[in-house]
């Protein structure tokens, strides 16, 4: 058994407002599942605050990503953390936030060598300069996440001090849950002309959580190297969890979910693991807290 490091990392700066002076909540997220019982459910070995950075849902100087260099910022903070929980042999785990957390956690793991990524997402969030118009709008990492951690996109994110490349290969990327593939007006259909190991929600249900299991294990053999989990919550059906910025239907069912991610977190391969995408102000009762908290435990706890 390892010793988590906790991370609450209180970023909302990859998300889009979703009408005129909203703040998304998603950085409130650390806070919440901790009141419902994240630290006792897990018992960490160190828990590692970081401090929330300011949003702005406006245009800035040198970037067409929003709040694009105070995500840079952010997440080179979380990489100088997570590297040195990673130096001391934690495992460490990060609360998010939006998914540009991945950047920092990935920047940290990849300083020691190659990693792999099993991203975990109802979207494969592959969006990037070669298949929107950046000009027309502001970009959100939240949605950018796998492209930029694969070389696509600004600079910016794409390049981070001491890392030669992208911060993973597309040949090492097994993305599991995205629920929009097959739609005709699909987005980012070029992610279907890469070396990206590709298990969409149908997919999940046509393998069961056995088989989608294996095929992982089996893109994970051919990485031969160390691996990184990203979770977004927004893999589960937005029936069961709709305090997400983009909820959808259908969704991997929790047992499932966990079925696939518990084996894999447990591995010892496995470095480390980040969770996104919650929003507290979409949940007023804090039972969809309770209901995540619960859900990790079952992922990383011994059991």
């Amino acid at each position: 058994m390892r010793d988590i490091c906790l991370f609450r990392a209180p970023s909302n700066l990859g998300l889009r407002p979703l009408r005129p002076g909203h703040v998304p909540g998603t950085w409130r997220a650390p806070e919440a599942l901790t009141e419902a019982g994240l630290v006792e459910a897990l018992t960490p070995a160190a828990i590692v605050d970081l401090d929330q950075p300011a949003y702005s849902a406006e245009a800035e100087p040198g970037t067409r990503l929003r709040n694009g260099h105070a995500i840079r910022r952010f997440n080179l903070e979380l990489a100088d953390a997570v590297a040195k929980a990673l130096g001391q042999r934690e495992w460490p785990l990060v609360i998010g936030g939006d998914c540009s957390v991945l950047l920092g956690a990935l920047a940290a793991a990849r300083r020691s060598g190659p990693v792999a990524l099993v991203h975990v997402d109802g979207h494969s969030d592959f969006r990037h300069p070669g298949n929107y118009d950046v000009d027309a709008m502001l970009g959100s990492v939240a949605g950018m996440d796998l492209a930029l951690v694969t070389g696509r996109g600004e600079p910016l994110l794409t390049e981070w001090p001491g890392i030669a490349g992208p911060l993973v290969a597309d040949e090492a990327v097994v993305q599991i849950g995205e629920r929009e593939s097959r739609d005709p007006d699909f987005a980012w259909p070029d992610i279907n002309a890469t070396a990206i190991t590709r298990i969409d929600v149908f997919a999940v249900r046509e393998l069961g959580a056995v088989g989608a299991l294996e095929k992982t294990r089996a893109a994970l053999v051919r990485a031969d190297c160390p691996y990184w989990l990203h979770l977004d919550i927004d893999v589960l059906d937005q029936r069961v969890m709709p305090a997400v910025d983009s909820p959808g239907s259908p969704g991997i069912d929790p047992d499932d979910l966990v079925a696939i991610l518990s084996p894999l977190a447990k591995d010892q391969r496995c470095i480390g693991m980040d969770m996104t995408i919650y929003d507290p102000d979409l949940d007023p009762s804090g039972e969809l807290a309770r209901m995540l908290v619960s859900l990790l435990g079952g992922i990383v706890r011994p059991g």
